[in-house]
Order: structure tokens, then sequence, then C-alpha cells
């Protein structure tokens, strides 16, 4: 389990004199100036670099920070590498902060971050900090339900050889290298690491083939430190996102409907970072950066009843098998005129993002300041081609039926002061303006105008105190507001007229932490009060599309406790708890499909829970030390009943779970090898047969029951049907590992 407490918050007394100290201090400048420090009044969990070693055996970033508090991972794939994403606090990837060194990594336009992308990229992070809540100001879209700031690894004074090797369930493989030349002439070092990870997937044909590439060189000088990154990814995905149907899951649990061969998603991604830290003097130090990343990938699908059937039947793709939806002329066969044809299509996705951010920090007597902001501009085109077709028409080879590009320029500007009070007690300002503007332009892949603008402008203050009420004991509290823009689809499937707003959080944190020799504890209570915050409801807006709906209020809010208790000199228990209530008060109404009107029926819910927001979370990890080269963790996971949509009803909703994970793991020296370490896991160690995630399309027939044509159908207790997918995860699997350094 993660410690208690963060970095502390820099004031200077001295000047460094030597390359280490240097590194030291303005690292944690640079660190300091978008995380929390020991003194601020905000919840959060750090991860140290052992913490991250313990689970890095090729599972995607989720599953190392599964184990902090209000944590929910899902995986496509079930068994943790490929399409992973996570929720904290019931919130999306799309309402969390991500940062790479301080950098935003959130998609401009989704506004998630794609963690197939970045394959093994754990192996190369020195220390993650997880904020829950608003937490500080940062760079990129608001937290809206936590923020993480990974920072990538430090100066490594000697040489190394490291090689990490994985083999386990499902045909996966992970190998990588990594390499160092230690300090040369105490001015440079040089840092790298290659990987490839491969699986099978627990889900049929859920493959993954990953690739990456890390490299880091940094020169030293006297008071100053420039350091440049490069760190790049490529994927290819065989896809499983369309999960398995409900009643599958005794027989053939593994279901994927997608046959075709080439059904994959290939994509790669390179980011580059160069950072520049200057101590200017005992009291102030100065932080820049430029970065930019280049993407470019694009997925296959097949469209037609050879393949993927159940899917692509007729009206459930609207129209998707016509010739016309693709600009294509019917063709005419003697007396016979052919409308529809099968297809194959890519859809492209070339995007560039770049720009800069900054920060000045310094200490005034009893105030530390830190000035700093960010600006950035994205460029994204979107267009799809059709490769083959059954019917060739009038089409050319890689024929493209649609484009659009969007461009986002992201501004923001913070001042933060963390005034000394009293000796016990420190008082903290957070001011940010963040403004943005959004330009579309050209056809989206339904064939309808993307063009139109979007300008918007935010206030994000935070204010909060924090109390030492003895060498063993604090107090914090904490208020925030977050504003956040809607995403790339609210945008481009919606018009003026029926284009939702953005949303408004205000947060409020208070908490307590205990760190004493045998036992820590913290307990944090939290409300977030939410302001026309976006949800599905079924409705379709003015183009015919599904869409977020603002509603006019709703809420999440609940205690996480967490702790450590050294049992023996050998057995320590970390464990903690997430108890929450979340909810949208407003009543709102819900727009449920009649496919015998081709109209939509109208049901209003009031006082119901927000989709995939478990009400109890609970993570127990027992650590037992058998002896200085032997560790064993039993770990417990336990996630409550959630809904996967805003109904409150129990014909949509996910079983409560329980998993228990077994790791042990042997560490020696040797004349041969620097360290040496042998690791095994076992994941869902009981197992047990659990679902994690799920879509669902609800509408109504009383003329025509589908349920016998379409196995992802099925009758619901409300007049109405769901057609859903799930997402089965891994029964009992496991994953060796072999490290090795020189």
């Amino acid at each position: 389990m993660a410690a208690l407490l963060a970095l502390p918050f820099i004031g200077f007394a001295q000047q460094p004199s030597d390359t280490i100290s240097i590194q030291k201090v303005l690292n944690e400048v640079n660190v300091n100036a978008l995380r929390a420090g020991e003194k601020t009044p905000v919840a959060l969990t750090n991860l140290s670099k052992a913490e991250i070693e313990k689970g890095n055996l090729g599972q995607d970033l989720p599953y190392i920070i599964s184990l902090t508090p209000s944590v929910v991972t899902t995986s496509d794939a079930g068994a943790g590498v490929g399409y992973t994403s996570f929720r904290i606090r019931g919130s999306d990837p799309t309402r969390i902060n991500v940062t790479v060194n301080g950098i935003p990594l959130n998609d401009s336009e989704s506004q998630g971050v794609w963690w197939v992308n970045m394959p093994d990229f754990t192996s190369s992070v020195e220390n993650i900090q997880i904020q829950r809540g608003v937490g500080t100001s940062t760079n990129g879209g608001s937290a809206f339900g936590a923020s993480v700031n990974l920072k990538t690894d430090g100066l490594n004074k000697n040489a190394y050889l490291l090689t990490n090797n994985t083999m386990g369930s499902f045909s996966t493989l992970k190998n990588n290298v990594e390499f160092g030349t230690g300090l040369i002439n105490n001015k440079f070092t040089f840092d790298g690491r290659v990987s490839k990870i491969s699986s099978d997937g627990y889900i049929d044909r859920a493959t993954s083939n990953l690739e990456s590439l890390y490299l880091q060189g940094t020169y030293f000088g006297d008071n100053s430190v420039l350091k440049g990154i490069v760190f790049s990814g490529k994927e290819r995905t065989y896809q499983a996102w369309y999960g398995t149907p409900l009643n599958y899951m005794d027989s053939n649990r593994t279901y994927n409907p997608y046959d075709y061969d080439n059904e994959v998603d290939n994509y790669g991604q390179t980011h580059y970072q160069l950072h520049y830290s200057q101590q200017l003097s005992d009291v102030t130090n100065f932080n820049v950066a430029g970065h930019y990343t280049h993407g470019e990938g694009y997925y296959e699908q097949y469209i037609g009843t050879e393949h993927n059937s159940v899917l692509y039947n007729g009206d459930y793709v609207f129209g998707q098998n016509a010739l016309s939806f693709y600009g294509l002329d019917d063709v005419i066969i003697g007396e016979d005129t052919i409308t529809t044809s099968n297809f194959v299509r890519r859809k492209w996705l070339n995007n560039d993002f770049g720009g800069f951010t900054y920060s000045l920090n310094h200490t005034m007597g009893d105030i530390d300041f830190i000035f700093g902001g960010a600006s950035s501009r994205y460029s994204g085109q979107h267009y799809g081609n059709v490769i083959w077709s059954q019917y060739a028409s009038n089409a050319s080879f890689n024929h493209q039926y649609y484009w659009n590009k969007a461009e986002k320029f992201d501004n923001n500007f913070y001042a933060k002061a963390n005034y000394k009070y009293t000796d016990a007690t420190q008082l903290y300002i957070d001011l940010q303006r963040r403004r943005i503007d959004y330009i579309f332009e050209g056809l989206d892949a339904e064939g309808n105008s993307a063009e139109q603008e979007v300008n918007l402008e935010f206030f994000n203050p935070k204010f909060g105190l924090h109390h030492t009420l003895n060498e063993s004991q604090v107090l914090y509290a904490s208020f925030g507001v977050a504003n956040k823009e809607p995403n790339r689809s609210d945008y481009t499937e919606s018009t003026p007229d029926s284009r939702p707003t953005h949303e408004t959080l205000y947060d409020t944190e208070i908490g307590y932490k205990q760190v004493g020799d045998k036992m820590t504890f913290g307990a944090n209570l939290y409300f977030m009060n939410y302001e026309n915050q976006l949800v599905m409801t079924g409705k379709l807006n003015d183009v015919g599309e599904r869409t977020h709906v603002n509603v006019a209020e709703s809420f999440r809010k609940g205690i996480e406790i967490e702790g450590t208790y050294k049992l023996t000199n050998k057995l320590t228990w970390a464990a903690n708890m997430t108890l929450s209530e979340n909810k949208i008060i407003t009543p709102f109404v819900e727009h449920v499909d009649n496919w015998d009107t081709w109209g939509t029926d109208e049901v209003t819910h009031e006082n119901t829970d927000i989709a995939f927001s478990p009400n109890i979370i609970w993570t127990s990890q027992l650590n037992y030390q058998l002896d200085k080269n032997t560790s064993v963790d039993f770990i417990s996971k336990y996630v409550g009943e959630q809904f996967i949509d805003n109904t409150s009803s129990e014909d949509r909703m996910l079983n409560d779970y329980l998993v228990n994970h077994l790791r042990v793991s042997y560490e020696w020296e040797s004349k041969i090898f620097k360290t040496a370490k042998v690791s095994l896991q076992v994941n869902n160690l009981l197992n047990n047969e659990y679902l994690n995630n799920a879509w669902v399309y609800r509408f109504i027939s009383d003329d025509w029951d589908p349920s016998g044509d379409d196995h992802y159908v099925n009758s619901d207790s409300e007049r109405g049907y769901n057609m859903a997918g799930y997402y089965p995860q891994a029964t009992r699997n496991y994953l060796l590992g072999l490290s090795l350094g020189f």
C-alpha cells in the first residue's frame, strides 16, 4: 500500500554543491509545481518505485494503481493487457487528469488516456501521485474525479543493465531491456528501455501486440538540469470492445462476435519532452518544458453479413452497408439494382499535440509561491477509407468517404501560495484561469457537417487549511471548483440548438492523518457537488445522434479510509475502503427508442444512482516477509454493485464481486548478477467469475421480440429490451516474472 505522506513542499535554505543534490532539489521543485506536498490539503496516494515494481509484470498501468483507494479497473480482453481503463470515485477516464512530468497526457478531444498506446511505460516511472477530487491545479483538462501525475525515472548514478521478462496465462509474454550509463564526468547521464508485450487475451481473439521505446538524456550544470525524453508506443490489438452477451456467461463466457481476421486497432504514438530547471537563488527556481506528440493509426472493420453478422444485420448499423452511405452509386446488373454491399473500412486518426509548460517557485518568509501555466495546440485529422467492397461501384482505390479536422488551443495560468500562519497551521490558495478554443471543419463519419467553433473560459479556485495536531497527527480541509468542457462527440454530434454546456464541480474535502511506528491511518470525507453534469439519457439530438445531456444537480459523497498496521516484525496489513453515495438529484427524462412507432418514449427518473459508481470498494493486502529475500502478498479487492446506466434499474446492473490474488517474490544477489528476482503472481486465486464493465442500449417493442434474433438482446421488467455487452474477466491465471540486473 502506498504511503500516506507525499513529498514535502519545498523551501530552499541552501545552495546545492554537487550533481546529486542539484538533481534532487530541482527534481522536487519540478514535481511540486503540479503535485501536492506533505502539507497540501488534498486526498492523495503516492506510489514509490518499489511499490510500482511489485506488480509490474506486463499488465497496464490501471492495474498498477488498482490497490489505491476508490479505484476500479476494467479490461476489454479480460486479462489486464490491451485496452484497459480505470475509474476513481466512479469518475471515468475523461474526468481524470493525467500528466507525465507535468505534460498533459489526456487526448485533447476524447479527453481519455489510451494506455494501450503506452505499453510497459510504468517500467520507466519513478513514482506516481494520485490526487482524488479536484486536487491542485494541473495542466490539461480539469480533474473532475481525480488527477494522476507520473514522474519518469530520475538520476541513476551508476551504470546498469536490466532485463525484465514475464510469461503467463493466455500466452502472455513481456520482455524488456533497461540500460543506463550512470553519471559521466559528473555532467551527463543516458538511460533507455525497449519493450515488447504480447497476449492472446482471455476473450476469444482479443490479442495484443505491443512495442515501446523510452530514451532519456540529462545534462547537469552547476545550478541547472536539462533533460530530453522520447517515448514511443506501437500497438496492434484485435477488438473485443463489443463485449459478450449476458446469456453466454454460463456457456460461452469468452465469446467475441468479431471473426474478421483483421478487425484490429493499429496505432502508434511518439512523445518528445525537453525539460529545463534552473535554481536562480536560494529561494527561487524556474522550470520550463516543451513537448510534442505525434500519433497516427486506424481501426479496421468488416461491415456486412459474412463476418460479425450479429452486429451488422440490417438496421443495427443504421444503413452503414449501403453504397450511398459511402458516397457510391448504386450498382445496376441487368435489371437488378444493388444498393448495399459488404465493405472493409479503416477509420483513421492523424494527430499532433504540442506546447510548453512553465513554473516559477519562490519562497518569501513564511510564504511559498508557485506561478505557472501551459499553452498547447492540438490538431487532429479524422477520416475514413474503404479498402475493399464487394461491389466496387464508382469507388477508386482506398476510397475516402469522410474527412474532418479539429484544432484545439488550451491555455492556463495558475498561482499557488502556501502560507505558514503558525508553526502548526498552514493556509493554501490555488487559483487557475483556463481558456479553450476549439475549431472543427469538414464532414463526420455520418456525412454531416462538423463545422463549428467553441470558445470557453474557466476560473478554477481552490482553498485549504492544514493543521498539525502533534508530531503524528494532522487535519486538513479544502474547497475547490473545477470546470470541464464537453468532449469531441458532444460537439460533433450536436448543433448549436442541442449542444450541451460545460460542467462545474464544487468539491469539499476534510481529512485526518496519523503516522506512527506500527500504524498509519487516514480518513477523508468528500462531497462533490456537480452542476450540469453530462450523463447519457438515451436522448437523440437534432441530428439524430445519442449524446450526453446536462442534468442540473448531482453529487458524489463518501468517506475514504486507509491505513497500515504492522502485526508482527514480519507481517504487515494494509487496507483501504471507500463508502459513498452517488446520485442524480434533479428529475431527468430518459428517452427510450420505440421500435413500433419509430419514435421515442419518455420515462422520468428522480434521485437515481450515477452509472458505474459502486457504493462500496475495499482493498486488503497482507504482506509476509518470510526472510530478507522472500516476500508473500495476499491481496483482496471488493467492488460493490454498480448500475450500467443512470436509471437505477436492477435489469441493468453489475453484481458485486470479490477477487483475490497471491504474489510471491524471491530476490537474491550473485557474482554474475547485481540483482536477480523471481516473481509469481496468481490472479483471481479462487477462480471467481465476475464482470467489471458493460454497455447498454434500451428500447421498447410490443409487436416484435428481437431477443430470438440477437443474442445481445434481453427483455427487462419495464416493458422493454436491453441490448447489452458485458466484459467477463479472466478466471484463475498467472504471471511469472524474472528480472536480472548486471
